[in-house]
């Protein structure tokens, strides 16, 4: 199954990467429906979550593909919002535009449980932080902290959370 994530992801770069989007008036099919990702959907996608965005919302994300159990998101990154752990979940991010402060390790500030699988919290005490630009590529291990610490204007990510699979 990580082949076919591996793959989904290699798709939506090639169809974003350094392509000019031709005009499009139909707009995008819902994720479930898509097998595919176009230039201009994507385009298309930033601006809706640009234009949707309120005052001091950190995150608008929009789901792109859905192929169970995987779902590829746009994340549309303008302020500094929580931290998370995700303990059954790696995640992927690829940097569509923009560039950020990622702080992945350490341990969550004001730790939370938000559900069954997953932690939030206000930041991360420890940990590495390393700048992320457009075309950088981040895995984030199942139980670690990542957070991003700083936005530089805004950030567009793909996110791909990858479900732990047993070793037979």
């Amino acid at each position: 199954m990580r082949i076919v994530a591996t793959s989904l992801v290699a798709l939506l770069v090639l169809s974003t990467a350094g392509a000019q989007p031709p005009a499009s008036s139909a707009p995008p099919a819902a994720a479930a429906a898509r097998t595919m990702v176009s230039a201009a959907d994507v385009t298309a996608l930033i601006a809706k979550a640009k234009a949707d965005r309120k005052d001091n919302q950190p995150i608008v994300a929009q789901s792109l593909l859905q192929l169970a159990p995987y779902n590829v998101s746009l994340e549309y990154r303008a302020s500094v919002g929580n931290a998370a752990v995700h303990e059954t979940e790696a995640e992927l991010f690829y940097v569509v535009d923009g560039s950020a402060t990622l702080v992945t390790g350490g341990k969550l500030t004001d730790e939370k449980r938000t559900n069954a699988e997953n932690f939030t919290g206000s930041g991360i005490e420890g940990g590495v932080s390393r700048h992320v630009a457009k075309g950088d590529f981040v895995m984030v291990p199942e139980h670690t902290a990542h957070w991003f610490s700083a936005i530089d204007g805004t950030v567009v990510l793909m996110s791909l959370h990858l479900p732990h699979r047993p070793q037979p």
